[in-house]
């Protein structure tokens, strides 16, 4: 089995225990109160611009290996098309104003540590549970299109993670130590993004 599949296959539990959490049980419901998604929605946009910044910051200092310089390229160039599209949809000019929560900024220090410590390809290892998470959330969820949270899962179902990430964890990603290291780093983004849905509705 290759590393990609392996590192869903071995954390698939939180993902489980993700789809679980009272946000994600309410929303396909339709019952979630709109409070609730403002805020999960207020603090997805800040992740998404810090993640953004933190994209641009590795596509300008990761000159090599090519193909490891040419993914943070790639996916700071996709984060900041999506980022831009989402200011201006809900018409902010940044993120300035906005507090993360505890469970964000864990998430975002996490990140960060990732960024600033370790080698570039296990930010990349960083990276992958909010792809593959969403997406496997997105088509968990059994919603039609009156639901008033359809757009998410709309936006969310569809992708293909595996184009940018399986060829590059599979080739860098080869001895034992290496592998259980981003085995770690990904069940901690894993864990941050259970930690992200869980804490934007507690009953």
């Amino acid at each position: 089995m290759d590393v990609y599949d392996s590192l869903w296959q071995k954390n698939e539990d939180i993902a489980y225990q993700t789809l679980a959490v009272p946000f994600l049980q309410h929303m396909p419901l339709g019952d979630l109160q709109a409070d609730y998604y403002v805020g999960f929605m207020i603090q997805d946009i800040n992740y998404l611009v810090k993640v953004t910044d933190m994209l641009k910051e590795m596509s300008e200092n990761v000159k090599a290996p090519k193909d490891i310089s040419d993914f943070m390229k790639n996916r700071y160039e996709s984060y900041q098309k999506y980022a831009e599209a989402t200011l201006k949809q809900f018409n902010l000019n940044g993120v300035s104003n906005i507090k993360a929560t505890p469970a964000m900024e864990k998430y975002l220090a996490d990140y960060k540590e990732a960024m600033e410590k370790e080698e570039p390809i296990y930010f990349a290892v960083a990276l992958l549970p909010c792809a593959r998470l969403w997406l496997w959330v997105a088509n968990q969820l059994n919603e039609t299109c009156c639901n008033a949270y359809f757009t998410w899962k709309k936006d969310n179902m569809y992708g293909h993670p595996e184009d940018h990430y399986k060829a590059l964890l599979d080739k860098y990603l080869t001895k034992p130590e290496q592998i259980e290291k981003a085995n770690n780093i990904f069940r901690m983004q894993m864990k941050n993004e259970h930690d992200f849905f869980e804490s934007s509705l507690q009953e």
